[in-house]
This record gives C-alpha cells, structure tokens and sequence, in this order.
C-alpha cells in the first residue's frame, strides 16, 4: 500500500464521483487514499477513459531517491522531466496570445 494523491482540473462529474469511491475528496478536485498499485493503475484507467477536457496528477509514495513517482494526463503548463533518473516539473512558456492578452 502506499499513500496516493490525485488532483484534478475540469473533470467530469462521473469522474469525480468513480474517485470518491476509492479516494476521500480533502478539497475540491483534491483526493487522497492509502491504494494498492493495483488499485491505483485500474484508477488511472478510469482517469484515462474518463478525462475529456481535463487534467489530471496521481502521485504516490514509492521507494526511490525522492520518494515518490507521479504521473500526469491532459493539456497543463508544467510537464514531468526526467533529470538525470529524477522526476521534476518544469513550465511550458506562455503562448504569445496569451501573454498579450495577460498584459490587457
């Protein structure tokens, strides 16, 4: 078993509700659960079918030089990296429109 950690951006409700089954929701789109890896990848699965729009991170509690591992599905500004057998985030620049727009 080991602790897992899913946040959510603009999933569907079915989808939140398939988590609230297996996770406790702490905040909104925030779920937290002490899973099985098996449990947690047929999650994942779900996340997969499920996500439309949205985005998603899982992160859980492994034996590894940080710690953790974590995975991420749909569009996001900060994307994992691996740096050097580290896994880290880093941040896509801002389109241009969008930086445009910001200024506005």
């Amino acid at each position: 078993m080991a602790f897992t950690v899913v946040v959510t951006e603009t999933i569907p409700p079915r989808l939140r509700g398939r988590l609230a089954v297996f996770m406790i929701e702490v905040r909104a789109g925030v779920y937290i659960a002490d899973l099985s890896k098996r449990v947690r990848e047929k999650i994942w699965q779900y996340i997969e079918a499920d996500i439309e729009g949205g985005n998603v991170v899982i992160a859980w509690a492994t034996n590894t030089e940080s710690g953790y591992e974590f995975q991420t599905l749909g569009e996001n500004r900060r994307e994992p990296v691996d740096w050097d057998g580290l896994r880290l985030v880093s941040f896509k620049p801002l389109d241009s429109d969008d930086e445009n727009t910001s200024k506005i």
